[in-house]
């Protein structure tokens, strides 16, 4: 626990805190605040251990270590304590309040004796020890009203003690040592030697003992008459003992031992001194603070601060639970049976990892992702594209990283995070490896994780409660009692729920703004129980964890997540090393290189294999393949790849079943649906033969009679495979599910969105290697009649007019159509400036891309900036002959050519340099300022480099710059841009404009006007609502006459004065290159503005 210094002003606050987590406690004036101490969840003991720090700064932090039911402070922290004290008057005081508040809080009826006992005066010597004190039989069972502060006596803020307690732990022991060579000298240990007489314990006859040489210097400890209290705490200071003394405090001496405190069967008959305890708490056990947590009410304390005293009560200790309750336990606190037992089901259901490939993890990059307005008039958000070097890793892997999220939470609150992804990324992996790692104990921050796949969760009518959600539809049915849903429920911060695949939630529309069931025990519909999760009204305070889709309406509901993050896949290295290691685990570690180098002949399907199952398919069917013979090779379409995945199971299968499998697929894919019922196949021959194939699955979770895709893409190739069979699609309508042409009236919902590309690979590849060796050549009737349909409307697309999105989309198309005809219409028609400015382009259309320039036969710029582009992807677009200019982002430019030089590929290098431009530059953030910096940084090494020579054509071209920052980074980045500015010797327009200001200010300006003689084509200067005083204006004019090359200057809406416009006028004068100088501003007299352009028609007041 971290205790801050007392403020001011205030009141003692407490939150409770996950026992995991620091919890921080402000404290302010005692005075004023007893109805908020007794209303918050803070141990009265912790005053005594927290002293008053009025005089400091408010700003200093003292450790503290919180155990269930005590805190103690280190040495250093004990010895500032009594230093503080020492003369101090306040403290005094304060501890007076101390004591008002003890007699104001434990003033009972009942307990008024054995509370003043307590804190206020000597016991009697008829009084027991703490450890075998009997409380009365009815404390506990009656309150009594507690007295208001009034009723007390009115002298009792400044009464004290007659003698402050004296306080013996496993670490310390505290206490007035009036004469300490009065006494005896006796070891610690040995006051604990003999059993007590009648539960008492005396001081006054001791004997001195020998301390063992290794002992600490000081070997003999002096008790005074007085008072003992024991509060047992942990090990913090160095073993020995100390006699630290401090005058004007009440407390002469204070000796501190460190050690165990030995059974109590060897504590010696006491005399003279006697020792209590705090009657413990009811429920409470081990705890003298009546508002001290029970032991269920911890269910997740850290394991080093745990202690094995759950089971041991103060009137009734065995010799054997004395030893284990002064012993620390790595054991969790004590729970109910039932919920141990359920707990230990659970991770025993998450433990089991898969056999064989469906094993294989590979460590992919967990990129922090956010949403972004899809266009300035649009409400709607969708997923941001950071470029290659913005993107924000999740540091420290899985685990630290929802670690870091649950701590930038509010206390209290539910936090949403979600795992976005394209399909096939992997994300239902992720979400098992995420439950694996709880049930290995690698995310202690949660004492219970429920996986739910959300299909499980489409059931229509059915009324659902919060249990059957966490027990029931889980990927094993788990039995519950009711005691452990209420102990899940009172701690919903150490739960974790996964709901996997939430894109095929049919309840996801409106749930955030649907009604919830008033409580969780009570049933209600899906759309109501969501509702109440996301609401945060059920469940309050746990983490939901969201997989999912990036599409649609689901991207605005997860508008208001707490944290997002996206999969990336894998990288090319990651999916070589995945095909290596699925043949070690298959079996067939003699192909494993064989396998490795049909891949890598294939560039497109290397390409593709950035996901996880398109990279477990192509490992499918080269497995296939090599065990056929060694003249094997991969086909180079996706829609080749999955008709060799699926020829063999087809012609084995029953007629027509291929088929009809197809139309299951397709109109589940219209309902947004990737499960079905068994009843719903025609025939149990055909079920059976999918369900051997692995073409349907039961999915984890599932009842018996329901089946599943195994993945996304299999479901997408069977959808196309129906539409190019049906008879049932009018041909006229067949060209709307490609989706390259949106239309206004009734649009198609392409949630399939892997139709497009399988549809026309399945028309126009030829049909004996194609849709005949699927269903035969009898079955491929109606192909002919698509396949021109199809083609007279792709010959007509016009690829200048589409978007950036479906001109991909349409190359991907002609090449998986392979048909020359297609091919050669999309190719030549390309535009040759192409933008793909904040479009997504993944490695396979980075290789679609490149093979279309290559094909073109013309040059071609390209705009690349905001799309994400892997390094690889942009070197091999940047070193096609016919790419002559390209923009992207500085960052990813700069590690490219960096990483080219490393590698000494000097002759790419030098195009991508020479191919480079920022023409026109744009600078809205503080690090596109740096990037330039960096790039000039570049040009400047580059040019005093002995084997380089002159400029970088994107630093010596640019010709137009532009600075928007705003009126908060404006100022802090201003002045970084100043010092590059000479590098650029063709600028012509300089642009300090922004909608918010710069705030370039005076400043600004003065170390603007001293680089504007180097500028020498500059011809353009708006310096419009800047912030400029007349002491800026005094700097331009001063300047002016030597901007021989500057034709306009705008100056308008800033703050000089008519002093100012005086200044700029009379400058003005002297430059008769100058032709506009837009000079309006509201704190010049319009008098004045006018009376200046009568004498100088240039002046402009517009």
């Amino acid at each position: 626990m971290r205790c801050l210094a007392p403020h001011p002003a205030g009141s003692y606050l407490s939150e409770p805190q996950g026992s995991s987590q620091c919890a921080t406690m402000e404290l302010g004036p005692l005075e004023g605040s007893y109805l908020e101490l007794l209303n918050s969840d803070a141990d009265p003991l912790c005053l005594y251990h927290i002293y008053d720090q009025m005089d400091l700064a408010g700003e200093e932090e003292i450790e503290l270590y919180s155990e269930p039911d005590t805190d103690t402070i280190n040495c250093d922290q004990f010895s500032r304590l009594l230093c503080d004290m020492e003369g101090d008057e306040e403290t005094r005081e304060a501890y007076a309040n101390i004591a008002e508040l003890d007699q104001y809080v434990f003033q009972d009826s009942q307990l008024e004796g054995l509370s003043k006992d307590i804190f206020i005066e000597h016991i009697g010597p008829d009084e027991v020890i703490g450890d075998s004190m009997e409380m009365p039989a009815e404390v506990g069972q009656k309150s009594q009203k507690r007295p208001f502060p009034e009723e007390l006596p009115a002298d009792l803020k400044h009464w004290k003690p007659a003698e402050p307690p004296a306080v013996v732990t496993g670490s310390f022991l505290v206490g007035p040592v009036s004469n300490s060579s009065t006494l005896p000298c006796l070891p610690l240990p040995t006051l604990f030697n003999q059993e007590p007489a009648s539960g008492r314990m005396r001081l006054e006859e001791t004997d001195q003992m020998p301390m063992p040489s290794s002992s600490s210097s000081l070997s003999c400890l002096n008790l005074p008459e007085g008072l003992i209290q024991f509060v047992p705490t942990v090990s913090t200071v160095p073993q020995g003992l100390w006699q630290i003394s401090g005058t004007g405090t009440g407390v002469s001496s204070i000796f501190i031992y460190h050690g165990e405190v030995p059974q109590a069967s060897q504590v010696p008959p006491p005399s003279g001194l006697t020792v209590h305890g705090l009657p413990t708490s009811p429920d409470r056990p081990g705890s003298t603070s009546p508002f001290a947590p029970s032991a269920t009410d911890l269910p997740s304390m850290p394991e080093p601060a745990l202690t094995s005293r759950a089971n041991v009560t103060e009137h009734k200790t065995s010799p054997t639970q004395c030893q284990a309750a002064g012993e620390v336990s790595n054991k969790l606190p004590k729970w109910p049976e039932s919920v141990e037992q359920f707990y230990r089901s659970l991770q025993d259901t998450y433990r089991a990892e898969p056999a064989g490939p469906d094993g294989i993890l590979m460590e992919v990059d967990l990129v922090q992702a956010r949403l972004e307005r899809s266009s300035s008039k649009s409400l709607e958000r969708e997923l941001a594209t950071p470029d290659w070097a913005e993107r924000q890793l999740a540091q420290g892997g899985l685990a630290e990283g929802l670690l870091a999220a649950k701590e930038r939470r509010r206390p209290h609150e539910t936090q949403v995070i979600a795992m976005l992804g394209k399909a096939g990324q992997g994300k239902s992996y992720w979400a098992g490896a995420v439950s694996r790692a709880w049930a290995c104990g690698r995310l202690p921050q949660y004492d219970f994780v429920f996986s739910v796949p959300c299909h499980c969760l489409n059931r229509p009518g059915d009324v659902l409660r919060l249990q059957d959600l966490l027990f029931s539809l889980g990927p094993r049915p788990l039995v519950a009692a009711d005691e452990v849903f209420t102990h899940i429920v009172k701690r919903p911060d150490r739960v974790l729920l996964i709901l996997d695949a939430f894109e095929e939630l049919e309840a996801q529309d409106g749930f955030l703004h649907s009604t919830c069931g008033p409580a969780p025990a009570e049933p209600c519909s899906l759309r109501g129980l969501l509702a109440g999760l996301f609401q945060k009204k059920l469940l309050r305070g746990c983490t939901l964890l969201l997989t999912a889709r990036p599409r649609g309406r689901l991207v605005q509901s997860l508008s208001k997540a707490d944290a997002l993050f996206e999969l990336s896949g894998f990288s090319m290295e990651q999916a070589q090393a995945y095909v290596m290691r699925y043949f070690e685990c298959s079996g067939m570690t003699e192909h494993r290189d064989r396998a490795l180098a049909l891949l890598r002949d294939r560039p497109f399907l290397l390409s593709h294999s950035h996901s996880p199952t398109l990279c477990r398919a192509v490992c499918q069917l080269s497995e296939a393949l090599l065990e056929l013979g060694e003249d094997a090779e991969l086909p180079s379409t996706l829609t080749g790849l999955y008709v060799g995945l699926l020829g063999r199971a087809a012609l084995n299968g029953p007629p027509g079943a291929l088929a009809q499998l197809a139309k299951l697929a397709w109109e589940l894919g219209r309902r947004h649906q990737s499960t079905l019922q068994e009843d719903q196949f025609s025939s149990a021959d055909v079920r059976t033969w999918a369900m051997a194939k692995g073409l349907v699955q039961h999915p984890p979770g599932a009842t018996e009679s329901e089946l599943a895709f195994p993945s996304f893409l299999l479901q997408c190739f069977l959808g196309a495979l129906w539409l190019a069979l049906s008879g049932e699609i009018k041909d006229k309508e067949l060209p709307q599910y490609l989706a390259l042409t949106p239309r206004k009236k009734r649009p198609y919902d392409n949630w399939l969105e892997g139709v497009p590309r399988f549809l026309t690979g399945l028309i126009f590849q030829p049909r004996a290697r194609c849709l005949g060796a699927l269903v035969g050549p009898s079955a491929t009737a109606f192909v002919d009649r698509k396949q021109k349909v199809l083609a007279r409307y792709l010959k007509r697309l016009q690829p200048g007019t589409l978007r950036a999105r479906q001109l991909l989309e349409l190359l991907h198309c002609a090449h998986e159509a392979e048909e020359a005809g297609i091919w050669q219409h999309v190719v030549q028609e390309l535009p040759a400036r192409l933008s793909f400015l904040g479009t997504r382009l993944t490695p396979p259309d980075a290789h679609v891309l490149g093979k279309a320039l290559e094909a073109a036969g013309q040059d071609f710029s390209l705009d690349l900036r905001s799309t994400g582009i892997d390094p690889s992807g942009l070197g091999s677009l940047v070193g096609l002959s016919c790419v002559t200019h390209f923009r992207a982002a500085l960052s990813d430019t700069v590690a490219l050519w960096e990483s080219l030089r490393q590698h000494g590929e000097t002759e790419l290098l030098q195009a991508a340099e020479e191919k480079f431009t920022i023409e026109p530059f744009k600078a809205k953030s503080l690090k596109d300022v740096e990037d330039l910096g960096k790039l000039v940084q570049t040009q400047r090494t580059r040019s005093s480099s002995e084997d380089t020579a002159g400029e970088l054509p994107a630093v010596r071209d640019l010709k137009k710059l532009e600075f928007a920052l705003g009126p908060v980074s404006g100022p802090q980045a201003f002045p970084k841009l100043v010092r590059i500015l000479t590098a650029f010797s063709s600028l012509q327009h300089l642009d300090l404009d922004a909608l918010s200001e710069n705030k370039i200010g005076d400043e600004g300006v003065s170390q603007l006007s001293a680089t504007f003689p180097q500028l020498k084509s500059l011809e353009t200067l708006n310096l419009y609502n800047n912030c400029i005083c007349d002491m800026g204006a005094e700097s331009l004019a001063r300047v002016l006459p030597d901007m021989v090359s500057l034709r306009v200057m705008d100056v308008q809406y800033n703050k000089f004065t008519a002093a100012g416009a005086q200044q700029l006028a009379a400058s003005l004068r002297k430059c008769p290159h100058v032709e506009t100088l837009a000079m309006w501003t509201p704190t010049i007299p319009f008098s004045v503005q006018e009376h200046l352009q009568q004498q100088d028609s240039r002046i402009s007041l517009r």
